[in-house]
């Protein structure tokens, strides 16, 4: 792998292409930093126009769904948050949209857990932001990872979830015969030179849903299959081999470890992720909330800023950031 193969895609404004309209009175900025594995992240940091920049600000760091990128929901969270007070970092995580990294759509549990501390790192380089009010929010299954980034980086102080995934548990759900079959799958792979993401998204968008889709890939398919949230660079999620990561590394194991450290879980009562987030909070140690909000599918979440329960993070993050 060379220097090149590790340094983030840098993008013109012909080539930008977001799901959401830019806030007038909201700042975007295309800003590069590396991980400790040596990955340049393509990140984008946010803040109101009229923010004091003299001052020492509270932070977000917001981490996309599964195979997501910051131009899509990330995006939409930052745009109206910035507005609210806060510097805001979203990020392609490594491997995946204009971030390095080879080869392409690579994953692990640790990779999407170091983008937010490496996120936490650039932060922390900003003379506009104080250090010690950094907060992280997880959207789908960068929920999961940043419950995972908190409880071994104590710089972050506050995290907050929408509608999580626990992609980690997931692909250790299988025991036994099952687990061994899906293993030696995967394991002789590894001798294969051509291991690539399989496409799970049209290439370009569309107005029709495919035939012979179950009720929850058809919701997932109106997201990234349809204008409303299709990007170019969130057709794939990951190479087959990284699922051996996976499934070996419970990302969540040390969540409990969190507290004193808050965290807030949001979900509703017609997300078919619901369940994952009431299991995780089960697990966690006060303080902790959970809002289960009463209407929106999972993918609203993504998205739809009149499902998205923007004053309810605002309060949590400035009640634990800024003892507002």
């Amino acid at each position: 792998m060379t220097t090149n193969d590790m340094r983030a895609t840098r993008v013109t404004a012909a080539d930008e292409h977001y799901i959401f309209k830019l806030n007038a009175n909201v700042v975007r900025k295309h800003v590069y930093y590396p991980t400790r594995f040596g990955v340049e992240i393509a990140a984008d940091l946010y803040y109101a126009k009229d923010l004091d920049l003299t001052a020492k600000s509270p932070a977000l760091i917001i981490g996309a769904p599964f195979g997501g990128v910051k131009e899509q929901g990330p995006g939409v969270y930052a745009n109206v948050l910035a507005q609210r007070g806060f510097m805001v970092v979203t990020f392609d995580p490594a491997y995946h949209g204009y971030s390095g990294g080879q080869p392409r759509f690579s994953g692990s549990p640790d990779t999407y857990v170091e983008d937010f501390s490496a996120a936490v790192d650039y932060l922390g380089t900003l003379a506009s932001v104080d250090r010690n009010r950094i907060g992280v929010l997880g959207i789908c299954a960068s929920g999961g990872f940043a419950l995972a980034a908190a409880a071994q980086d104590a710089r972050i102080k506050a995290v907050a979830t929408a509608v999580m995934y626990d992609i980690p548990h997931l692909a250790n759900a299988a025991t036994g015969t099952e687990r061994n079959q899906q293993l030696i799958q995967l394991s002789n792979l590894r001798w294969e030179h051509l291991d690539q993401a399989p496409l799970n998204y049209p290439e370009h968008p569309v107005d029709q849903f495919p035939t012979g889709l179950d009720p929850i890939s058809k919701e997932f398919f109106s997201f990234y299959g349809f204008k409303r949230g299709w990007h170019q660079n969130a057709t794939r999620n990951i190479t087959a081999v990284s699922n051996l990561s996976f499934m070996n590394f419970e990302a969540t194991q040390r969540i409990g470890e969190i507290s004193p450290r808050p965290v807030l879980m949001v979900t509703s009562e017609e997300a078919h992720s619901k369940a994952f987030t009431e299991a995780t909070f089960k697990r966690l140690n006060e303080p902790k909330e959970l809002v289960v909000e009463p209407h929106g599918q999972h993918v609203d979440f993504y998205d739809d800023v009149n499902v998205i329960p923007f004053d309810k993070f605002e309060q949590f993050f400035k009640q634990n950031l800024t003892g507002k």
